[in-house]
């Protein structure tokens, strides 16, 4: 699945996010996504959501789909 692809991600879908603070290193925090943010159906660094404990992050691969 494409990362880049709003259509591709899920409301509880596993996935690999990074997150703002960790751009620089391209650190990645894996959780279940609560929100969508990205309103455009596509975005070149990644779709950005809201996790289930509240981080946000732009989904750099999708684990499980829900």
């Amino acid at each position: 699945m494409d990362a880049r692809t709003r259509s591709a991600i899920s409301i509880g879908a596993t996935v690999d996010v990074v997150l703002k603070k960790d751009q620089p290193t391209g650190r990645l925090t894996r959780g279940r996504v609560k929100r969508i943010l990205t309103k455009s159906p596509t975005h070149p660094h990644g779709i950005k959501v809201m996790l289930e404990d509240g981080q946000v992050g732009r989904v750099q691969s999708i684990l499980e789909e829900s």
